[in-house]
């Protein structure tokens, strides 16, 4: 039964398929009927090239699995994927065309073309991974899942699906031969013996090794699930480890996890430091009457300097000057180490919500994120981008575990994953799991979308003190 549903649902996005990319050609032709021939006889160089352009497109589309529902992918990524599907089929039907020595293909005729196809069929699967996601969420084809091992790790995996809920996973809880205790609101069912029974009566789909290091147990869990015709995925060893992505290949028989290191290309650092510099000038020409309207009630409020510069750890842990808006009293630095103990972030950094040192209007800076913006002046001159990891103090710095180290191989920024995620309601530990997936996934999309999502997140004001 299941699989004829795929079947189904396969046939019916091949369909809907076929109709966008009949429309995609169509459309252009009636739009510019100058631009084409209207004799049939002289038309059929035309029909040659969409069925090419057509199957091509439709052959690699199904190469991606894009007749498919990946729950996994994202919006972005499909939409990646679609395109460069259909700028392959371009190039292919372009190439037919050159053989055919059909000339008189209309040029404006096929970049349309190429534009709507590339259009319609992301867009289509936009509208439907919506929905899907919509449905899941409603317990549309949800998957019981099974998690062994409730350690830190088993808790991040348990954490990121229910923060996930569009890949329709429902945990039904854990096995685990040391700890009895409930995780964060799922049992732990019994001991790894217990296996086999638990899955039946839980009616488990799936069940995930969390403990890989434990390979008699691993070992143990893949011939239970195996006899009981069950999907196991094991969750990598050290995937704190900052790499882009784990990849699986094999010596003969014998596979092998590969870690790939995530190294930025020249090209896009250059990319991302024309648009530092582009984005900060223009910021800064538009809040120039803030920035000074700022200057003057700073002044106002307290005597000392209007800017606070202090020593950071930037990348590669190069120090340089940090500005901000100055928003505690003059010389709060030189009560930092006395209250030091009521620092409410586990780690390094300190942190106090109700700091006694700041101001009334640094209050205000802080909760909007004002006291940031001489920042820009860092883009400016290199030191920092507009999206990246915060830069920590040099003596904070000093303190990171080597775990933590790979965040200074890229550049500081004025915003990042952390600071939309929570601010400084994150703990420690989630400021540097974001920090990491940051530098592990780093694009220049991504970059984007923080600073889109930064807006809502600065206007709330949630999280800043």
């Amino acid at each position: 039964m299941y699989y004829q549903d795929r079947r189904r649902i396969h046939t019916i996005y091949l369909i809907l398929d076929i109709i966008l990319i009949s429309i995609s050609f169509y459309l252009p032709c009636k739009i510019n009927p100058d631009s084409i021939p209207q004799s049939l006889v002289e038309f059929k160089p035309y029909f040659s090239v969409f069925a090419i352009w057509t199957l091509s497109l439709i052959f690699l589309l199904n190469n991606l699995h894009l007749y498919a529902t990946d729950r996994s992918l994202s919006i972005s990524k499909e939409w990646g994927q679609v395109v460069k599907c259909v700028l392959f089929s371009s190039v292919l039907a372009a190439l037919f065309i050159f053989a055919l020595k059909a000339v008189i293909f209309s040029r404006l005729v096929f970049i349309e073309s190429t534009f709507l196809l590339a259009l319609s069929l992301s867009s289509f699967r936009t509208v439907k991974r919506i929905w899907v996601r919509y449905l899941i969420r409603n317990g549309y084809s949800n998957l019981n899942i099974l998690i062994v091992g409730s350690g830190n790790t088993g808790s991040a995996l348990s954490e990121e699906i229910q923060n996930n809920p569009y890949l329709g996973l429902r945990i039904v809880g854990f096995l685990d031969d040391n700890n009895t205790h409930n995780t964060l609101g799922c049992k732990v069912l019994g001991k790894i013996k217990d296996l086999e029974d638990v899955v039946k009566k839980n009616f488990v789909d799936e069940i995930y090794v969390t403990i890989p290091s434990e390979r008699k147990i691993t070992s143990e869990v893949l011939l239970q699930a195996m006899k009981m015709g069950k999907t196991v995925r094991v969750v990598a060893e050290r995937f704190d480890l900052p790499y882009q992505q784990v990849g699986l290949n094999y010596i003969g028989f014998i596979p092998l996890l590969t870690y790939f290191e995530k190294n930025l290309h020249g090209t896009e650092q250059a990319i991302k430091r024309f648009l530092d510099i582009i984005v900060s000038v223009m910021l800064l020409i538009l809040f120039l009457p803030l920035l000074l309207i700022i200057a003057f009630l700073i002044k106002l409020e307290s005597p000392g300097s209007v800017f606070y510069v202090s020593k950071r750890s930037g990348k590669k842990g190069k120090i340089f000057n940090f500005y901000k808006f100055r928003s505690m009293v003059h010389g709060a630095e030189n009560h930092k180490e006395a209250l030091r103990h009521k620092s409410e972030v586990k780690g390094p950094i300190f942190k106090i919500r109700k700091d006694p040192r700041i101001t009334s209007l640094g209050r205000f800076l802080r909760k909007y994120s004002l006291d940031e913006l001489p920042q820009l002046i860092n883009v400016l001159k290199g030191d920092m981008s507009l999206v990246g990891p915060r830069p920590f103090p040099v003596d904070e710095s000093q303190k990171l575990e080597n775990r933590h180290m790979p965040r200074l191989n890229i550049t500081p920024g004025i915003t990042g994953l952390a600071q939309i995620k929570g601010r400084s309601d994150l703990s420690f530990r989630k400021w540097a799991k974001w920090d990491l997936w940051y530098f592990n996934h780093w694009s220049l999309g991504l970059d984007l979308k923080i600073l889109w999502w930064t807006l809502p997140a600065v206007l709330k004001g949630k999280g800043a003190y």
